[in-house]
């Protein structure tokens, strides 16, 4: 299975945000979408990645407030990426790793959408459920051996 599986059904709703834009607008538009990360994008192209995990860490450095920091100073400047045909089982051991929750999905420097490990653990989910289905009625259907050598 390949990431753009995962696209293909997930959608292609994507939340951005520029490095000069405020760490507190970034947390805002977090919070309104319910969305734990943002991409960062600069002239047409991806320059990083904001999590809440980067967005938490930057506050406590700040003493507890967002102050004046800039999306640039918090976010993650060298975030995991994959392509459209990266493979989840290499998706999910990259997201392992490196302790990454969400992955952008680059396809000739065009930002494609962005994969969570959520993503990920639902898809490998439902295709353990689906094959053990297909393996309960392979099983099922064995044919009785009596039968067979009868026959």
């Amino acid at each position: 299975m390949k990431v753009s599986d995962i696209l293909r059904v997930k959608g292609g709703t994507l939340f951005t945000i520029t490095p000069e834009d405020s760490l507190a607008d970034a947390a805002k538009l977090m919070a309104e979408k319910d969305i734990g990360s943002l991409v960062v994008i600069s002239h047409g192209l991806v320059v990083g990645m904001l999590t809440f995990r980067e967005v938490i860490q930057a506050t406590v450095r700040n003493g507890g407030s967002f102050g004046t920091t800039t999306v640039y100073r918090a976010m993650d400047n060298g975030p995991l990426i994959c392509t459209m045909e990266t493979d989840i089982d290499e998706v999910r051991r990259m997201m392992l790793d490196r302790h990454a929750r969400y992955m952008p999905v680059i396809n000739n420097r065009m930002l494609m959408g962005v994969v969570s490990f959520y993503d990920v653990a639902k898809t490998v989910v439902e295709s353990q459920n689906f094959e053990n289905k297909m393996l309960k009625a392979y099983i099922r259907d064995w044919p009785d051996e009596d039968k067979a050598a009868q026959a």
